[in-house]
C-alpha cells in the first residue's frame, strides 16, 4: 500500500531518487565529502596541542656550582624545556634565540651562589622568543612557576616550617588529564561536517544549471518543498554516515570517552547537518557557477572556525565577532559536543543549543524554498 504525496512535496520521490543516484555516481563528489573531513580530524588530532613541551633552551652559566646546576636540572625537570647547548657569552645566547635554534635562553651570573647562601636575592635571567605566543607563554609561567618552587624550598630550609601555610588542592573536571584531544577532537567534527556537506550541497543546484537541466525542473508539476527536499536528504544521509565515522574515531582511535547520551549526540549532528546543508543549498540558489559557490561557502566557513569557540574562547572577542559566532551553527554544535562528549551533560543542560540549531534550521530551509520560487517566477 503507497501513502499519497502531500501537494506540498509533490515531486519529492522522484528528485530524491535522481539525486541519490546522481551523487553515487558521482565520485569526486563523495571524494569531498568524506577525504576531507577524515584528513581533517586526523591532522587536529594529533597536531593541535597547547601543550608545549621539549622547547629547545640555551644556558649560559657563570656560575657554573652545584646550586646553579640544580636549577638547570629543575628547569629540564619541568619536561617543558629540554637543553641543546650550553654558550660561553651571553651575545651567543642571544644569537641562538634570535636564529630560531632555541627557544629559551637561561643565563645565570657568577654570583648566583655567594648571594643565595648569603640570603640575598640572586638574579638569573630567561630569554623568551615572543614571536609564537603560544611557546611564549608557556615558558613564562613555567619559568615563574621553577623560580617560586626553588624559592619556597629555600625558605622552607631557612625555617622550621615544613609545610605551606596555604596548600591549593585543585581538582580538574571532565578531562582531568588535560588531554588536547579531548579538547579539540569534539570541536573538529563540527568543522568537518561543515566542509563535507556545505560544499556538496552548494554544488547541488549549481551543478543543474551549469547542465542546463535546471530548466527542466522549473518546467516540472514537482513543488518548490519537493525539490529541496527531495536534494537535501540525500546529503542529509551521507553526512549522517560521515558523522557516525567521525564519533567512531573519537572514540576508538583519539579514545574520548563519551560520557553523555548517544541519542543526544545524533540528535545533535542531525540538527547541525540540516541547518548546514540548508546554508549551502541556499549558497547554491545564489551563486551562477560552482566557482562562485565554492567562493560562498568559503566567506561562510572561515568565520565558523574563527568565531565559533573551536579554538578561541568566544568570552575574550570583542562583542562585534561574538555576535557573528552568535549567528553560527558551529558555535552551538561545538558547544553541544563538549556538554555531551565530555561533560555527559543533560538534555536541560543544553536544550536552547538544540532549539536555536532547529529553527537555523528551519529557517534556512524555509528561505532556499522561497529563494527557488523568485528563481522560478
Amino acid at each position: 500500500m503507497t501513502f499519497p504525496t502531500p501537494k506540498f512535496l509533490r515531486g519529492f520521490r522522484a528528485i530524491l531518487y535522481k539525486e541519490f543516484i546522481t551523487i553515487v555516481r558521482d565520485r569526486t563528489t563523495l571524494f569531498f565529502m568524506f577525504f576531507p573531513p577524515l584528513l581533517q580530524i586526523i591532522a587536529f588530532g594529533f597536531a593541535l596541542d597547547n601543550d608545549v613541551k621539549h622547547m629547545a633552551m640555551a644556558v649560559y652559566n657563570e656560575d657554573r656550582t652545584t646550586e646553579s646546576r640544580q636549577l638547570v636540572d629543575a628547569f629540564v625537570n619541568t619536561q617543558t624545556f629540554r637543553v641543546v647547548k650550553e654558550v660561553d657569552s651571553l651575545a651567543e645566547l642571544e644569537a641562538l634565540v634570535r636564529q630560531g635554534k632555541a627557544y629559551v635562553g637561561l643565563q645565570i651570573p657568577p654570583d648566583f651562589t655567594r648571594k643565595l647562601r648569603a640570603g640575598q636575592k640572586a638574579d638569573v635571567q630567561v630569554l623568551i622568543d615572543g614571536s609564537s605566543s603560544t611557546i611564549a607563554l608557556q615558558a613564562l609561567n613555567t619559568a615563574l612557576g621553577v623560580a617560586f618552587q626553588q624559592s619556597v624550598n629555600i625558605l622552607l630550609g631557612e625555617t622550621s616550617r615544613r609545610e605551606l601555610p596555604i596548600e591549593v588542592r585543585a581538582q580538574v573536571l571532565y578531562n582531568p588529564s588535560m588531554r588536547a584531544p579531548n579538547f579539540f577532537v569534539p570541536g573538529v567534527i563540527g568543522t568537518a561536517l561543515q566542509i563535507a556537506t556545505m560544499f556538496a550541497a552548494a554544488m547541488s543546484i549549481v551543478r543543474e544549471r551549469e547542465r542546463g537541466t535546471l530548466e527542466n525542473l522549473f518546467v516540472s508539476p514537482m513543488s518548490r518543498w519537493g525539490l529541496m527536499l527531495g536534494k537535501l536528504v540525500p546529503y542529509l544521509c551521507i553526512s549522517m554516515m560521515m558523522a557516525l565515522f567521525l564519533f567512531t574515531i573519537l572514540r576508538w582511535v583519539f579514545f574520548v570517552p563519551i560520557h553523555g547520551s548517544l541519542v543526544m549526540l545524533f540528535l545533535s549532528a542531525f540538527l547541525y547537518i540540516f541547518a548546514l546543508i540548508s546554508l549551502g543549498l541556499l549558497a547554491s540558489t545564489k551563486a551562477q557557477s560552482q566557482n562562485e559557490a565554492l567562493q560562498v561557502t568559503l566567506a561562510i566557513m572561515l568565520p565558523s572556525i574563527f568565531f565559533s569557540g573551536f579554538i578561541f574562547p568566544r568570552e575574550t572577542m570583542p562583542w562585534i565577532f561574538y555576535a557573528v559566532g552568535a549567528m553560527l551553527p558551529a558555535t552551538y554544535f561545538i558547544e553541544l559536543m563538549r556538554a555531551i562528549i565530555l561533560r555527559g551533560a543533560g538534555f536541560l543542560e543544553f536544550w536552547r543549543n538544540l532549539l536555536v540549531l532547529a529553527v537555523m534550521g528551519a529557517a534556512l530551509f524555509s528561505l532556499c524554498a522561497l529563494r527557488f520560487k523568485r528563481k522560478i517566477g
